[in-house]
């Protein structure tokens, strides 16, 4: 009997042994998979460092300039050709211009410009005053240069201009000294009584320089008189009376003209009355002198000033206006020849 009872005893204590060992298996396999998950995720942050993008690596963008050109003329065209060259230089391909032409009408500058800033371009060139008034009139946020743009204070209506526009814009000017360009006037033509000095009324920049001109030759005695067109339908006639009662005329940078220097050269020229010219083109059209800028090297500027914006190397609110070094007098062979006139030898011929 009592071998009996041990008997069952042990039967008892190895069933109990075999359904513990049964529980745990479980257990160890639960653990594994645990363990498994566990470590899943430690290669989740070796995934999210192969997917994170170097913020200063270069994303392949590529920058849309849009060009806003007033009017087509040599000296314009030459300042919008520096500034393409001199950007493409600096960023290759990554680069495209979209580039209109208002063909002498303000209000289309007006257009272009609006276009550009609803398809928020990178940054705006406008070439010439009435280009950069439309460039600022459509956008306080995209970057605009200015360039062949005689007096920034003028064309923006800024008081007491300090050379640094500020805020989306800055540029070139094609601003030459007007005090040298009037004591042109008096070196060419010491005789001279009357001066008539001829422009467009719609430029702004125009009329600056002229009431710059007129007060220096004033200065000296010389009577001045003054002979606007509203556009170029009225160039000839306006030319003529101009002709007809001045010994010598000037012509500021003015882009009616720049465009129009044929019909002016057709009046003036057989009525033997010499012009000065404020730039090269004006010159080289129907002046016979002029103190003036090279407009590729200006542009040249300009699309270098531009790269900096783009790339974020300057700041566009504290770049001042930059403005050609040093002005070269120039004269036209031809005409001179044709008014029998002798220029001093420091000057440089067109052509």
């Amino acid at each position: 009997m009592k071998k009996n009872v041990i008997a069952i005893l042990l039967a008892a204590c190895m069933l109990l042994a075999l359904t513990a060992c049964a529980a745990k298996a479980p257990a160890a396999d639960t653990a594994s998979d645990n363990t498994a998950a566990d470590t899943a995720p430690a290669e989740t942050p070796a995934d999210a460092t192969e997917n994170t993008e170097d913020p200063s690596a270069d994303d392949g963008k590529v920058y849309t300039v849009g060009i806003c050109q007033l009017v087509q003329h040599e000296a314009l065209d030459a300042a919008t050709q520096g500034f393409k060259d001199a950007l493409t230089e600096a960023l290759g391909d990554k680069v495209v211009f979209e580039e209109q032409n208002a063909s002498n009408d303000i209000p289309t500058c007006g257009t272009i410009c609006t276009g550009f800033a609803a398809s928020n371009v990178d940054l705006i060139l406008a070439n010439a005053t009435p280009a950069l008034q439309a460039a600022v009139s459509a956008t306080q946020t995209i970057p605009i240069l200015g360039t062949a743009v005689t007096e920034y204070g003028v064309a923006l209506d800024i008081k007491d201009f300090n050379g640094t526009v500020g805020g989306n814009v800055s540029g070139t000017s094609d601003l030459a000294p007007l005090d040298q360009q009037a004591a042109m006037i008096l070196e060419l033509f010491p005789d001279a009584k009357k001066v008539g000095i001829l422009y467009c009324s719609a430029e702004p920049n125009s009329v600056y320089q002229s009431d710059v001109v007129k007060a220096e030759l004033e200065k000296s005695g010389v009577t001045v008189s003054v002979y606007t067109f509203a556009d170029s339908n009225d160039v000839a006639a306006v030319t003529a009376t101009a002709c007809d009662e001045n010994d010598v005329l000037y012509i500021p940078t003015d882009n009616t003209a720049a465009s129009c220097t044929e019909a002016i050269n057709n009046v003036a020229e057989p009525a033997g009355v010499p012009i000065i010219a404020g730039e090269e083109g004006i010159c080289a059209g129907c002046g016979v002198a002029t103190l003036s800028i090279n407009y590729y090297d200006l542009g040249v500027t300009t699309g270098k000033m531009a790269a900096k914006i783009l790339t974020g190397e300057a700041n566009i609110s504290e770049m001042p206006i930059e403005y050609f070094p040093d002005p070269v007098k120039k004269y036209n062979p031809a005409i001179c020849e044709a008014l029998g006139i002798t220029v001093p030898e420091d000057y440089v011929a067109i052509g």
